[in-house]
């Protein structure tokens, strides 16, 4: 999702609490607090020698251990004017991929899309999901679409055979 999808659903629903789902039936706590956002420019080079350039928005969310028995979430009004505060200070890249950084005891720190949203009458419920890593030359290093992978295939794009 885009950040200025991100922010225009905002504001359709400043009214509700904001969760974010950061694995199935699994709730950042109420106790969350949006600590930083940060203005990405990744400028790489694949395992093909091929360069690539884009922009991201990271949002980091960060659990309060002095305020774990909270109940009541953040709502979307509140997070919608930090966001606001931020892109005076800092403008954000309207259409970079927005992404989460989270972590806690029992998930890896990790930064999670949004793959999806849904709505009931008092929350805005963020879904985010974890995106596997790719070999981004799979035609440089004769990689077949996964499900027709072949042996031969998958043995040339091993270590040390000069692809990734």
């Amino acid at each position: 999702m885009k950040t200025s999808e991100f922010l225009s659903v905002l504001k359709q629903h400043q009214d509700k609490s904001l969760l974010f789902e950061y694995a199935p039936d699994k709730l950042v706590g109420a106790n969350y607090h949006i600590t930083e956002v940060k203005n990405i420019t990744i400028d790489s080079v694949d395992c093909g020698a091929g360069t690539d350039f884009w922009k991201e928005t990271i949002v980091q969310l960060w659990e309060s251990p002095k305020e774990k028995d909270k109940r009541e979430f953040m709502s979307v009004y509140k997070a919608l004017a930090i966001l606001n505060k931020v892109d005076r200070i800092k403008p954000m890249v309207q259409e970079a991929e927005i992404k989460f950084e989270y972590s806690n005891e029992d998930f890896h720190t990790a930064q999670l899309f949004v793959s999806d949203y849904a709505l009931d009458n008092q929350s805005l419920i963020v879904k985010l999901s974890v995106q596997k890593t790719d070999c981004k030359a799979k035609e440089t290093c004769g990689v077949e679409p996964k499900a027709e992978v072949k042996q031969e295939a998958a043995a040339y794009c091993t270590p040390g055979s000069g692809c990734c």
